[in-house]
């Protein structure tokens, strides 16, 4: 059914008469006319009477005339509904985050979410490898991570993390100096590897440079849970400082200065996907001095 023709026949309704109807839809009468005569041959029937006192609708007319205001109303709601999914304003939207965007990622999904309520958000705690291959697959729209050395997607820095030392409350760290040989004295709590697998990595490349062995008597899966057990006493960790947040009474982390203890974060994302442009967006309001490459 060609919707066009649907909305001169609604055209000659409203107006009353075939050449008012004409002058609203910038036509000429024969035009209009001629659109008529072709959506009659297609519905089969005679649509109005045509006299000095206008165009009257048949009873054929009259029959269809509920229908055609359906369907047009229909249609202009999906192409209502098409140009805002188009725009990024409606959809789903997935979103990763790690270990290390725990300060960035909530923050940015609680403002697009005021921003466009008519987008269905799910956010997902995963690695950032993880992260970026689901990206590259598909699976992801923008991902909050540990930037790669050199970002293949388009990209957004958000900040600096950093290794941080948390001790409990009757711990009593050394100064600056003094850190590797305290380290290597004390029992360790850690992540287990597979589930931060970029956090242990930098821990490995600080014990490297640092040249020390860590006493690690308590591995779990959880970082709240690592940083429950050092409240408890069962010894120190190593996470990223933006966890600090999540720190129970009592803990404090420590930030290390010192280089190998440094790891950029950021956001990607895919660039053909309007959703995520629109996320992007408010990433760009709220860091407009880190611009990174679009690819």
């Amino acid at each position: 059914m060609d919707v066009r023709l649907l909305r001169s026949f609604l055209a000659v309704v409203e107006d009353g008469t075939v050449g008012g109807a004409a002058g609203r839809l910038s036509l000429s009468q024969p035009a209009l006319t001629k659109q008529l005569q072709a959506l009659e041959r297609q519905l089969g029937g005679t649509l109005f009477r045509r006299g000095r006192h206008g165009a009257v609708l048949t009873d054929f007319g009259s029959a269809l005339l509920p229908d055609a205001r359906d369907l047009v109303a229909r249609t202009d709601a999906l192409s209502r509904r098409a140009g805002r999914a188009a725009r990024g304003e409606l959809g789903r939207i997935r979103v990763g985050f790690g270990l290390s965007s725990i300060e960035y990622a909530p923050h940015a999904v609680a403002a697009f979410r005021r921003r466009h309520p008519d987008v269905q958000v799910s956010l997902e705690d995963l690695p950032s490898r993880v992260q970026l291959d689901r990206i590259r697959s598909g699976d992801l729209h923008v991902g909050f991570v540990r930037l790669p050395e050199r970002p293949e997607l388009p990209y957004r820095f958000l900040g600096v993390d950093r290794l941080a030392v948390a001790v409990g409350p009757d711990a009593d760290p050394p100064d600056r100096a003094g850190w590797p040989a305290w380290l290597a004295g004390q029992p360790v709590v850690r992540l287990v590897p597979t589930r931060g697998p970029g956090l242990a990595a930098q821990i490995e490349r600080l014990r490297a440079a640092w040249a020390i062995g860590l006493n690690v008597i308590q591995e779990t899966a959880d970082l709240q849970t690592v940083l429950a057990l050092v409240a408890a006493g069962v010894g120190t960790a190593l996470v990223p400082a933006s966890g600090r947040g999540i720190a129970p009474a009592g803990v404090r982390l420590i930030t290390l200065d010192d280089p190998m203890a440094a790891w950029r974060v950021g956001a990607v994302w895919r660039a053909e996907e309007p959703v995520a442009h629109r996320f992007v967006e408010l990433l760009e309001a709220d860091h407009p001095e880190h611009t990174g490459p679009m690819s």
